[in-house]
């Protein structure tokens, strides 16, 4: 969730848990820290059938296009199924299926409102400094990006010797004969 729609819900910031979980992904090459969570009650549904569930919600400084995103824990929590291709959300409630759309108008208004908003982010000097950041971060290509390296010497040996691939495997040098 978004600080700004926190602020315009009403809700108060220091109701805020503190939390040392940082965003991966988001933002390209770094890390997005939370300002902290919140326990909210959300809603779907109309008053002859609904369901509410508390969700826990990380609120970012950063602006989006939308108020908040709801993903996986969302759905799980409301054993929900999302449709993309239909524009619909799904859930069981007390007296049936619970369905939450929109149209497909709506839909490409928040895209356009997303490119735009993409584009804006694209031009401003925030942009130009992130890429500087990143590119200082970026490893050196020649240098193996393997997850696992040997503290210990290793020697390549040929998985299938009579194959025209030449697929290697490492074997530490170091190991116990067993």
């Amino acid at each position: 969730m978004y600080a700004k729609t926190l602020d315009e819900m009403g809700v108060d910031r220091t109701n805020l848990r503190p939390t040392r979980a940082p965003f991966h992904g988001i933002m390209p090459g770094r890390q997005a820290v939370p300002l902290g969570q919140i326990y909210l009650l959300v809603t779907f549904g109309d008053q002859s059938n609904y369901r509410t569930e508390t969700l826990t919600f990380d609120v970012v400084v950063f602006l989006g296009t939308f108020h908040t995103i709801l993903g996986r824990p969302c759905y799980a929590k409301f054993m929900a199924v999302p449709n993309y291709t239909y524009l619909k959300l799904k859930m069981s409630g007390p007296r049936g299926a619970i369905t939450v759309g929109t149209s497909f108008q709506r839909a490409y208004e928040c895209e356009v409102e997303c490119c735009d908003h993409t584009s804006a982010v694209v031009a401003s000097k925030e942009l130009a400094t992130l890429r500087e950041e990143v590119t200082e971060k970026t490893p050196d290509a020649k240098k193996s990006t393997r997850s696992f390296e040997s503290a210990e010497g290793y020697k390549e040996v040929l998985v299938d010797p009579s194959s025209f691939e030449a697929k290697k495997v490492r074997i530490g040098t170091a190991l116990s004969s067993e």
